[in-house]
C-alpha cells in the first residue's frame, strides 16, 4: 500500500518562511514543497497569491525579497507590469539607475520624450491611468510635443 503524502494546506493566518512546507494543486496533482522551493518552481503564481489574491503571507526578508529578484529573471514582462513606476531605469542626466517615478513626476515632458519618442515603452510599463496622467501633463506643459495617438487616449 502506497504511503499517503502529508498535505500542508495554505493557512491564510500563517506567515510563511522559506523552510515552511506548503501543498498546492498543480497540473500533476497536489505538490508539497518548502516555500523556498516554490519560489523557483512557480514564482509568478506565488507572487500573485501574495500581492493580488492576498491569500499568502510571507516573511519579507526570507521570501518576498528573493521572490522579486527571481521574478525579474523568470518572467521579465510580469515583473515590469508589477513594478510599474517603481522600476529602476537608466535615465538621461542621472549617473546611476533611478526610479521611473522620479522623472515621471518631476520632468513629465522629458520622461514622455524618453519613454514614447525615445522608444523606451518596453522599459517601463505605464498603466492606462498613468498614461493619462502623463499625457495630460505633457499636453498642458508642451502641447506641440504630444503625439496624435496619445491625444486620442485623452478624448
Amino acid at each position: 500500500m502506497a504511503q499517503e503524502e502529508v498535505q500542508y494546506p495554505l493557512d491564510p493566518e500563517k506567515v510563511y518562511f522559506s523552510m515552511d512546507e506548503l501543498t498546492l494543486d498543480t497540473d500533476e496533482g497536489p505538490k508539497t514543497l518548502r516555500m523556498g522551493a516554490w519560489l523557483n518552481y512557480d514564482p509568478v503564481r506565488i507572487h500573485r497569491m501574495i500581492i493580488r489574491d492576498k491569500v499568502l503571507q510571507v516573511d519579507t526578508m526570507e521570501v518576498l525579497n528573493p521572490l522579486v529578484s527571481k521574478l525579474r529573471r523568470a518572467d521579465p514582462d510580469y515583473y515590469k507590469r508589477f513594478m510599474g513606476l517603481r522600476l529602476v531605469i537608466d535615465y538621461p542626466g542621472y549617473s546611476s539607475g533611478i526610479l521611473a517615478k522620479i522623472p515621471f513626476e518631476n520632468d513629465p515632458v522629458g520622461f514622455y520624450k524618453w519613454w514614447r519618442k525615445g522608444k523606451h515603452e518596453d522599459k517601463v510599463y505605464l498603466s492606462l491611468g498613468n498614461q493619462v496622467i502623463l499625457f495630460q501633463k505633457v499636453k498642458m506643459m508642451d502641447p506641440k510635443m504630444i503625439l496624435k495617438k496619445d491625444l486620442e487616449i485623452l478624448k
